[in-house]
Protein backbone atom coordinates (compact mmCIF):
# COMPACT_ATOMS: atom_id res chain seq x y z
CA UNK A 1 0.00 0.00 0.00
CA UNK A 2 0.42 3.86 -0.83
CA UNK A 3 2.93 2.73 -3.43
CA UNK A 4 4.85 5.94 -5.08
CA UNK A 5 4.42 4.71 -8.31
CA UNK A 6 0.94 2.36 -8.02
CA UNK A 7 0.54 2.43 -11.78
CA UNK A 8 3.49 1.11 -12.51
CA UNK A 9 3.55 -1.47 -10.05
CA UNK A 10 -0.12 -2.67 -11.49
CA UNK A 11 1.57 -5.32 -13.78
CA UNK A 12 2.45 -6.83 -10.28
CA UNK A 13 -0.91 -6.60 -8.34
CA UNK A 14 -2.02 -10.40 -8.84
CA UNK A 15 0.71 -11.52 -7.34
CA UNK A 16 2.41 -8.96 -5.44
CA UNK A 17 0.99 -6.97 -2.68
CA UNK A 18 1.36 -3.71 -0.93
CA UNK A 19 2.91 -1.98 2.93
CA UNK A 20 1.97 0.07 5.78
CA UNK A 21 5.61 1.03 5.97
CA UNK A 22 8.20 0.61 3.38
CA UNK A 23 11.57 0.99 3.79
CA UNK A 24 13.71 3.91 2.64
CA UNK A 25 16.69 2.21 1.75
CA UNK A 26 16.42 -0.83 -0.07
CA UNK A 27 19.49 -2.86 0.31
CA UNK A 28 22.14 -5.09 -1.48
CA UNK A 29 21.69 -8.01 0.79
CA UNK A 30 17.96 -8.75 -0.74
CA UNK A 31 20.02 -9.16 -4.15
CA UNK A 32 22.48 -11.17 -2.39
CA UNK A 33 19.22 -13.33 -0.71
CA UNK A 34 17.60 -13.43 -3.93
CA UNK A 35 20.71 -13.82 -6.34
CA UNK A 36 18.82 -10.95 -8.49
CA UNK A 37 20.36 -7.58 -10.14
CA UNK A 38 20.16 -4.55 -8.14
CA UNK A 39 18.23 -2.95 -11.03
CA UNK A 40 15.70 -5.63 -10.41
CA UNK A 41 14.39 -3.08 -8.11
CA UNK A 42 15.91 0.28 -8.67
CA UNK A 43 15.89 2.70 -11.64
CA UNK A 44 18.25 3.78 -10.43
CA UNK A 45 18.99 3.37 -6.74
CA UNK A 46 17.44 4.10 -4.53
CA UNK A 47 14.64 5.13 -6.33
CA UNK A 48 12.13 2.02 -7.10
CA UNK A 49 10.96 -0.07 -9.97
CA UNK A 50 7.78 -1.68 -9.89
CA UNK A 51 8.99 -4.82 -8.28
CA UNK A 52 10.91 -3.28 -5.99
CA UNK A 53 7.65 -1.34 -4.85
CA UNK A 54 5.95 -4.88 -4.40
CA UNK A 55 8.63 -6.73 -2.97
CA UNK A 56 9.09 -4.04 0.23
CA UNK A 57 5.40 -4.19 0.29
CA UNK A 58 5.24 -7.45 0.78
CA UNK A 59 7.41 -7.03 3.60
CA UNK A 60 10.81 -7.34 1.58
CA UNK A 61 9.79 -10.63 0.06
CA UNK A 62 8.70 -11.62 -3.75
CA UNK A 63 4.83 -12.91 -3.17
CA UNK A 64 2.70 -12.59 -0.11
CA UNK A 65 2.77 -16.10 1.61
CA UNK A 66 6.54 -16.88 1.06
CA UNK A 67 8.22 -18.41 3.83
CA UNK A 68 11.05 -17.39 5.12
CA UNK A 69 13.93 -17.92 2.91
CA UNK A 70 17.90 -19.01 4.46
CA UNK A 71 16.76 -20.31 7.48
CA UNK A 72 18.46 -22.51 9.96
CA UNK A 73 16.46 -25.66 10.77
CA UNK A 74 15.68 -25.24 14.72
CA UNK A 75 13.12 -27.88 15.07
CA UNK A 76 11.07 -25.22 16.44
CA UNK A 77 7.99 -24.38 14.03
CA UNK A 78 8.01 -20.84 15.56
CA UNK A 79 11.33 -20.14 14.96
CA UNK A 80 12.19 -18.82 11.95
CA UNK A 81 15.98 -17.58 12.24
CA UNK A 82 17.84 -16.35 9.48
CA UNK A 83 21.42 -18.18 8.32
CA UNK A 84 23.24 -15.23 7.92
CA UNK A 85 21.75 -11.52 9.36
CA UNK A 86 21.25 -9.07 6.60
CA UNK A 87 23.36 -6.14 6.59
CA UNK A 88 24.54 -3.73 3.59
CA UNK A 89 26.66 -0.36 4.04
CA UNK A 90 25.31 2.77 2.16
CA UNK A 91 27.80 5.58 2.00
CA UNK A 92 27.49 9.44 0.12
CA UNK A 93 29.72 11.87 -0.60
CA UNK A 94 29.99 15.60 -2.09
CA UNK A 95 31.45 18.36 -3.02
CA UNK A 96 30.23 21.29 -2.61
CA UNK A 97 31.05 25.01 -3.92
CA UNK A 98 29.14 28.10 -3.04
CA UNK A 99 28.53 31.35 -4.51
CA UNK A 100 26.73 34.37 -2.61
CA UNK A 101 29.31 37.55 -3.22
CA UNK A 102 32.16 34.99 -2.49
CA UNK A 103 32.94 31.52 -3.10
CA UNK A 104 33.50 28.66 -1.62
CA UNK A 105 34.31 25.04 -1.72
CA UNK A 106 33.27 22.31 0.85
CA UNK A 107 34.88 19.17 0.72
CA UNK A 108 31.52 16.47 2.47
CA UNK A 109 33.59 13.49 2.44
CA UNK A 110 31.93 11.27 3.83
CA UNK A 111 28.62 12.74 4.40
CA UNK A 112 26.84 9.88 5.49
CA UNK A 113 27.70 6.34 6.39
CA UNK A 114 24.60 3.92 7.11
CA UNK A 115 24.58 0.75 8.41
CA UNK A 116 20.80 -1.32 7.30
CA UNK A 117 19.27 -4.42 7.82
CA UNK A 118 15.78 -5.76 7.02
CA UNK A 119 14.05 -9.49 6.31
CA UNK A 120 11.34 -11.77 7.45
CA UNK A 121 10.66 -12.79 10.74
CA UNK A 122 7.33 -15.06 9.51
CA UNK A 123 5.32 -15.19 6.80
CA UNK A 124 3.76 -11.99 7.98
CA UNK A 125 6.32 -10.20 10.04
CA UNK A 126 9.47 -8.29 8.87
CA UNK A 127 11.53 -5.84 10.14
CA UNK A 128 13.48 -2.67 8.31
CA UNK A 129 15.78 -0.28 10.22
CA UNK A 130 19.37 1.60 9.56
CA UNK A 131 21.40 3.46 12.05
CA UNK A 132 23.87 6.12 10.51
CA UNK A 133 27.60 6.06 11.77
CA UNK A 134 28.21 8.68 9.97
CA UNK A 135 25.36 11.87 9.12
CA UNK A 136 27.29 15.19 8.55
CA UNK A 137 30.01 15.16 10.89
CA UNK A 138 28.14 13.29 14.04
CA UNK A 139 26.54 9.96 14.59
CA UNK A 140 23.47 10.32 13.25
CA UNK A 141 21.63 7.47 15.42
CA UNK A 142 18.44 5.33 14.41
CA UNK A 143 16.29 7.01 11.82
CA UNK A 144 13.82 4.28 10.03
CA UNK A 145 13.22 1.31 12.42
CA UNK A 146 10.04 -0.53 12.60
CA UNK A 147 8.05 -4.15 12.85
CA UNK A 148 5.48 -4.82 10.33
CA UNK A 149 2.66 -7.06 9.54
CA UNK A 150 1.16 -8.32 6.19
CA UNK A 151 -2.90 -8.49 5.93
CA UNK A 152 -3.38 -8.48 9.70
CA UNK A 153 -6.30 -10.49 10.32
CA UNK A 154 -6.60 -12.33 7.11
CA UNK A 155 -7.62 -8.98 4.96
CA UNK A 156 -5.89 -6.28 2.89
CA UNK A 157 -5.15 -4.49 6.52
CA UNK A 158 -0.93 -3.88 6.39
CA UNK A 159 0.20 -2.24 9.93
CA UNK A 160 3.93 -1.27 11.29
CA UNK A 161 4.79 -0.01 14.57
CA UNK A 162 8.08 1.80 15.03
CA UNK A 163 9.44 4.93 14.00
CA UNK A 164 9.27 6.26 10.40
CA UNK A 165 8.28 9.63 7.98
CA UNK A 166 4.96 10.78 8.32
CA UNK A 167 5.61 12.21 4.88
CA UNK A 168 6.26 8.36 3.67
CA UNK A 169 2.68 7.67 2.11
CA UNK A 170 2.90 10.45 -0.39
CA UNK A 171 6.43 10.85 -1.40
CA UNK A 172 9.73 9.48 0.46
CA UNK A 173 12.01 11.80 0.73
CA UNK A 174 15.42 8.87 1.36
CA UNK A 175 14.39 7.57 -2.42
CA UNK A 176 14.56 11.11 -4.02
CA UNK A 177 17.88 11.39 -6.95
CA UNK A 178 18.20 14.59 -5.92
CA UNK A 179 20.81 16.13 -2.91
CA UNK A 180 17.92 18.63 -2.44
CA UNK A 181 15.60 18.15 -0.36
CA UNK A 182 11.72 18.17 -0.02
CA UNK A 183 12.00 21.41 1.67
CA UNK A 184 7.79 21.57 2.56
CA UNK A 185 8.39 18.05 4.97
CA UNK A 186 11.34 18.95 7.10
CA UNK A 187 10.10 23.00 8.04
CA UNK A 188 8.85 23.80 11.21
CA UNK A 189 6.84 26.68 12.13
CA UNK A 190 8.02 28.63 15.44
CA UNK A 191 8.55 26.28 18.69
CA UNK A 192 6.31 23.75 17.22
CA UNK A 193 8.25 20.47 17.16
CA UNK A 194 5.49 18.99 14.22
CA UNK A 195 7.02 18.69 10.74
CA UNK A 196 6.52 15.74 8.37
CA UNK A 197 9.46 13.97 8.65
CA UNK A 198 10.51 11.17 11.44
CA UNK A 199 8.32 10.53 14.62
CA UNK A 200 7.19 7.64 16.33
CA UNK A 201 3.79 5.55 16.32
CA UNK A 202 1.67 3.74 14.14
CA UNK A 203 1.09 3.57 10.40
CA UNK A 204 -1.69 1.18 8.96
CA UNK A 205 -2.65 1.05 5.32
CA UNK A 206 -5.75 -0.52 3.27
CA UNK A 207 -7.24 -0.97 -0.04
CA UNK A 208 -10.84 -0.42 -0.95
CA UNK A 209 -12.66 0.12 -4.20
CA UNK A 210 -9.66 1.22 -6.05
CA UNK A 211 -8.64 3.34 -3.12
CA UNK A 212 -5.42 2.78 -0.34
CA UNK A 213 -6.22 5.09 2.53
CA UNK A 214 -3.26 5.15 5.39
CA UNK A 215 -3.74 6.74 8.56
CA UNK A 216 -0.62 7.07 10.97
CA UNK A 217 -0.42 8.18 14.97
CA UNK A 218 2.45 9.79 16.17
CA UNK A 219 3.95 11.61 19.26
CA UNK A 220 4.23 14.84 17.08
CA UNK A 221 8.13 15.53 18.75
CA UNK A 222 9.95 13.97 16.05
CA UNK A 223 12.71 11.42 16.51
CA UNK A 224 14.43 13.28 19.48
CA UNK A 225 15.64 11.99 22.79
CA UNK A 226 13.62 10.87 25.93
CA UNK A 227 13.08 12.91 28.81
CA UNK A 228 14.99 12.09 32.23
CA UNK A 229 11.52 9.96 32.91
CA UNK A 230 11.84 8.03 29.72
CA UNK A 231 9.16 9.58 28.09
CA UNK A 232 9.17 10.16 24.16
CA UNK A 233 6.12 12.41 24.23
CA UNK A 234 6.46 15.63 26.66
CA UNK A 235 2.36 15.84 26.45
CA UNK A 236 -0.64 13.62 26.47
CA UNK A 237 -1.73 14.81 22.54
CA UNK A 238 -0.89 13.02 20.12
CA UNK A 239 -0.56 14.04 15.71
CA UNK A 240 -2.92 11.99 13.63
CA UNK A 241 -2.56 11.78 9.95
CA UNK A 242 -4.06 10.25 7.33
CA UNK A 243 -3.81 9.68 3.19
CA UNK A 244 -6.09 9.02 0.19
CA UNK A 245 -5.03 8.32 -2.84
CA UNK A 246 -6.38 6.59 -6.19
CA UNK A 247 -4.94 6.01 -9.55
CA UNK A 248 -6.94 7.98 -11.99
CA UNK A 249 -5.76 6.28 -15.09
CA UNK A 250 -2.49 4.36 -15.80
CA UNK A 251 0.32 7.78 -15.77
CA UNK A 252 -1.88 9.14 -13.08
CA UNK A 253 -2.09 9.69 -9.63
CA UNK A 254 -3.73 11.55 -7.22
CA UNK A 255 -4.11 12.30 -3.53
CA UNK A 256 -5.26 14.01 -0.50
CA UNK A 257 -3.98 14.43 3.49
CA UNK A 258 -4.60 15.65 6.35
CA UNK A 259 -2.91 16.44 9.69
CA UNK A 260 -3.91 17.72 13.20
CA UNK A 261 -2.64 17.48 16.49
CA UNK A 262 -1.38 19.30 19.51
CA UNK A 263 1.21 20.77 21.52
CA UNK A 264 1.84 22.05 24.81
CA UNK A 265 5.15 24.15 25.25
CA UNK A 266 6.65 27.13 26.84
CA UNK A 267 7.82 30.29 25.14
CA UNK A 268 11.21 30.60 27.87
CA UNK A 269 11.92 28.11 30.80
CA UNK A 270 9.84 28.68 33.65
CA UNK A 271 6.95 30.52 31.28
CA UNK A 272 3.27 29.65 31.15
CA UNK A 273 2.24 26.77 29.28
CA UNK A 274 0.73 27.37 25.89
CA UNK A 275 -1.14 24.51 23.99
CA UNK A 276 -0.60 25.18 20.09
CA UNK A 277 -3.02 23.18 17.74
CA UNK A 278 -1.65 22.88 14.57
CA UNK A 279 -3.69 21.16 11.25
CA UNK A 280 -2.56 20.60 7.49
CA UNK A 281 -4.53 19.59 4.57
CA UNK A 282 -2.65 18.94 0.90
CA UNK A 283 -2.44 17.28 -1.92
CA UNK A 284 -0.29 15.25 -4.78
CA UNK A 285 0.37 13.94 -7.59
CA UNK A 286 2.29 12.29 -9.65
CA UNK A 287 1.92 11.91 -13.60
CA UNK A 288 4.17 9.97 -16.12
CA UNK A 289 4.46 10.44 -20.02
CA UNK A 290 7.47 8.08 -21.38
CA UNK A 291 10.41 8.89 -19.60
CA UNK A 292 8.88 11.77 -18.03
CA UNK A 293 7.76 11.62 -14.67
CA UNK A 294 6.11 14.37 -12.83
CA UNK A 295 5.42 14.32 -9.01
CA UNK A 296 3.97 17.46 -7.46
CA UNK A 297 2.65 18.30 -3.56
CA UNK A 298 0.80 21.16 -1.79
CA UNK A 299 0.05 21.67 1.40
CA UNK A 300 -1.72 24.44 3.84
CA UNK A 301 -0.92 24.48 7.54
CA UNK A 302 -2.02 26.83 10.36
CA UNK A 303 -0.64 26.98 13.72
CA UNK A 304 -2.20 28.93 17.01
CA UNK A 305 -0.02 29.90 18.80
CA UNK A 306 3.75 28.11 17.26
CA UNK A 307 5.80 30.25 19.73
CA UNK A 308 3.82 29.33 23.20
CA UNK A 309 3.15 32.66 23.90
CA UNK A 310 -0.55 33.29 25.38
CA UNK A 311 -0.21 36.86 23.39
CA UNK A 312 0.73 34.56 19.60
CA UNK A 313 -1.38 34.62 16.77
CA UNK A 314 -2.38 32.33 13.86
CA UNK A 315 0.48 31.56 11.37
CA UNK A 316 -0.52 30.62 8.16
CA UNK A 317 1.71 28.63 5.76
CA UNK A 318 1.85 27.35 2.58
CA UNK A 319 3.81 25.00 0.30
CA UNK A 320 5.20 22.61 -1.74
CA UNK A 321 7.56 21.65 -4.82
CA UNK A 322 7.45 20.40 -8.06
CA UNK A 323 9.82 17.39 -9.32
CA UNK A 324 10.76 16.73 -13.35
CA UNK A 325 12.36 13.35 -13.43
CA UNK A 326 13.74 12.02 -16.90
CA UNK A 327 15.04 8.66 -16.88
CA UNK A 328 15.31 7.30 -20.42
CA UNK A 329 14.95 3.84 -21.36
CA UNK A 330 17.86 1.57 -21.76
CA UNK A 331 20.19 4.56 -20.31
CA UNK A 332 22.33 5.03 -17.69
CA UNK A 333 22.07 9.10 -17.24
CA UNK A 334 18.84 10.51 -15.55
CA UNK A 335 17.99 13.96 -14.96
CA UNK A 336 16.30 15.93 -12.15
CA UNK A 337 14.54 18.89 -11.54
CA UNK A 338 12.96 20.26 -8.35
CA UNK A 339 11.61 23.63 -7.29
CA UNK A 340 10.82 24.18 -3.48
CA UNK A 341 8.37 27.01 -2.39
CA UNK A 342 7.15 27.88 1.40
CA UNK A 343 5.88 31.02 2.38
CA UNK A 344 4.19 32.29 6.06
CA UNK A 345 2.16 35.42 6.95
CA UNK A 346 4.94 35.98 9.01
CA UNK A 347 8.62 35.14 9.56
CA UNK A 348 8.58 32.32 11.71
CA UNK A 349 9.71 29.32 9.47
CA UNK A 350 12.62 26.78 10.40
CA UNK A 351 13.48 25.54 7.34
CA UNK A 352 16.81 23.41 8.33
CA UNK A 353 18.18 23.03 4.99
CA UNK A 354 21.24 25.66 5.63
CA UNK A 355 19.66 28.43 5.39
CA UNK A 356 18.63 31.27 8.15
CA UNK A 357 15.69 30.13 10.85
CA UNK A 358 12.94 32.52 11.24
CA UNK A 359 12.24 33.70 7.88
CA UNK A 360 8.77 34.09 6.73
CA UNK A 361 9.91 32.74 2.55
CA UNK A 362 12.20 29.83 0.95
CA UNK A 363 12.22 28.87 -2.42
CA UNK A 364 15.13 27.65 -4.28
CA UNK A 365 15.46 26.00 -8.03
CA UNK A 366 17.50 22.76 -8.74
CA UNK A 367 18.30 21.19 -11.85
CA UNK A 368 21.19 18.33 -12.32
CA UNK A 369 21.50 14.86 -13.79
CA UNK A 370 23.59 11.44 -12.57
CA UNK A 371 24.87 8.81 -14.40
CA UNK A 372 25.01 5.00 -13.43
CA UNK A 373 28.72 3.99 -13.19
CA UNK A 374 27.84 0.37 -11.74
CA UNK A 375 25.01 -1.10 -10.50
CA UNK A 376 25.48 0.40 -7.54
CA UNK A 377 27.43 2.54 -7.98
CA UNK A 378 26.26 6.51 -8.67
CA UNK A 379 28.01 10.40 -9.45
CA UNK A 380 25.60 12.99 -9.43
CA UNK A 381 26.06 16.70 -10.51
CA UNK A 382 23.37 19.26 -9.56
CA UNK A 383 23.21 23.12 -9.09
CA UNK A 384 20.73 25.25 -7.15
CA UNK A 385 19.54 28.36 -6.87
CA UNK A 386 18.22 29.75 -3.32
CA UNK A 387 16.05 32.52 -4.95
CA UNK A 388 15.40 34.55 -1.38
CA UNK A 389 19.42 34.30 -0.46
CA UNK A 390 20.54 35.17 -3.73
CA UNK A 391 22.92 31.81 -3.18
CA UNK A 392 24.22 29.49 -5.83
CA UNK A 393 25.15 25.79 -4.90
CA UNK A 394 27.09 23.48 -7.05
CA UNK A 395 27.02 19.94 -5.83
CA UNK A 396 29.30 16.84 -7.73
CA UNK A 397 28.61 13.62 -5.45
CA UNK A 398 28.54 9.96 -5.57
CA UNK A 399 26.64 7.33 -3.72
CA UNK A 400 27.20 3.76 -3.34
CA UNK A 401 25.84 1.17 -1.42
CA UNK A 402 27.15 -3.13 -0.89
Amino acid sequence: MHIRYPWLAAVCVSILASSAAQADDRIPAFARKYGLTCLACHGPFPALTPLGEAFAGNGFRMAPDEEPRDTINTGDPLLHLPRDLALAVRLDAYAQAYANGQSALDFELPYNLKILSGGTISKKLSYYFYFFLFERGEIGGVEDAFIQVNDLGGVPLDVAVGQFQISDPMFKRELRLEYQDYAVYRTRVGLQPTDLTYDRGIIAAADAAGFTLTGEVVNGNGRGAATEERRFDNDVAKVFFGHLTRDITSNVRLGVMGLRGRQRGTATEGAQEVDNTVWMVGADATISAGPLELNAQYIHREDDAPLFDPRDERVKTDGGFAEVIVRPPGSRWYGVALYNYIEADRPVLDVRLGGPANVSRYQTITGGAGYLMRTNFRVLGEFTWDVELEEARWTLGLITAF
